[in-house]
């Protein structure tokens, strides 16, 4: 029997609280403990200070700042100044514009690669076939180990590929956020699938 969850709920009443909650709604059949765990995570470290910041980002800036303008001004609210970029090498040019940005507006950026080591694909296991759209191994760990060794303050992920940025978010010290979602079809632009998930990209959802 498929479970329901919050994509299955027309309602929204966990925002609007005039309505109804359906029977599978997960803030319906919460219980008290789990909502107290979260409650308190927000109160450890600098997790409260990250979470009024971003409030108060999405606040001033709404449908006015783009996601660039959101991260700098995210980083002043949270007193982040060296900010880590983790990027994929597909995505250089972006990453060194960014930088250009940041460094104009005070930051100091700090870049690792994600091929940085050079190391083949096969040297880990990874299947020899992987090497022909090119030889050496992207490097999450790596990338997340170089930059908590910089000590930066917050760390922004340019374009790492699916997979690779879970690790990269798993090993990172500092808090993570993302500018750049690589999808190469669609320009950047994953969203664009979703988009057109009822006209031209339908005959994906057949297969």
């Amino acid at each position: 029997m498929e479970k329901h969850s919050c994509v299955d709920c027309g309602t929204q009443n966990c925002k609007f609280k005039d309505r109804t909650y359906p029977e599978f709604c997960p803030t319906a059949q919460l219980k008290e403990e789990d909502l107290q765990w979260a409650l308190e995570r927000y109160d450890e470290a600098r997790n409260h200070d990250v979470m009024v910041a971003a409030a108060e980002v999405e606040f001033e800036g709404y449908c006015q700042w783009t996601r660039v303008q959101e991260v700098m001004e995210f980083a002043r609210k949270i007193g982040a100044r060296k900010i880590g970029i983790a990027n994929c090498i597909g995505l250089v040019n972006e990453a060194r514009i960014f930088a250009r940005i940041l460094r104009a507006n005070g930051f100091e950026p700090y870049a690792v690669i994600c091929k940085v080591a050079g190391k083949a694909k096969s040297s880990l296991g990874i299947p020899k076939q992987c090497e022909e759209i090119g030889a050496a191994m992207c490097n999450p760990i790596l990338q997340a180990r170089l930059l908590n060794r910089e000590g930066t303050d917050l760390n922004v992920v340019i374009g790492l590929c699916v997979g690779h940025d879970s690790l990269f978010y798993r090993y990172s010290e500092a808090y993570v956020t993302t500018l750049v979602t690589k999808d190469r079809v669609t320009g950047h632009n994953p969203a664009a699938v979703l988009y057109t998930a009822n006209s031209y990209y339908k005959r994906k959802m057949q297969l």
